[in-house]
């Protein structure tokens, strides 16, 4: 199945692909925290707008993505890991799991956007963030 994987998708599309997400991803964040995107998408619905708990969660959201960025862009040798080489890899493998535990919550959510629209997405994204892990 690997090798087929490997066929099938480059590394350097699958980074591509992830790291354009993940800039998709900060957008969408931003969105949510100037109150464009209703807070009640996300989260599962269980943290109000104008709250802190929001800004916090977006915050926290927003560092995230950007050290996932961070080691994708590594992996696909955009930026240099250096003496860091072995974290970069057991970073992508945890981006990989994170994502599908990310899809499982969306899909367990009950918010419709969440499990019609983020699951399917991070699944697919899992699945660019394996083909990147096993290179």
């Amino acid at each position: 199945m690997i090798p087929e994987m490997k066929k099938l998708i480059s590394a350097r599309l699958a980074g591509n692909v992830l790291l354009i997400a993940m800039a998709l991803l900060m957008v969408f964040h931003v969105l949510v925290l100037i109150g464009v995107v209703p807070a009640a998408a996300i989260w599962g619905g269980q943290v109000q707008a104008g709250t802190g708990a929001l800004i916090v969660m977006e915050i926290i959201a927003m560092g995230m993505t950007l050290v996932f960025a961070a080691i994708i862009a590594a992996r696909t040798g955009y930026l240099k890991a250096g003496r860091l080489r072995i974290v970069v890899k057991i970073g992508v493998w945890l981006i990989f799991a994170f994502l599908l535990l990310n899809t499982v919550g969306n899909l367990a959510s009950g918010v419709a956007a969440e499990g019609l629209i983020f699951a399917p997405i991070t699944l697919i994204l899992a699945f660019f963030a394996f083909r990147l892990a096993i290179e």
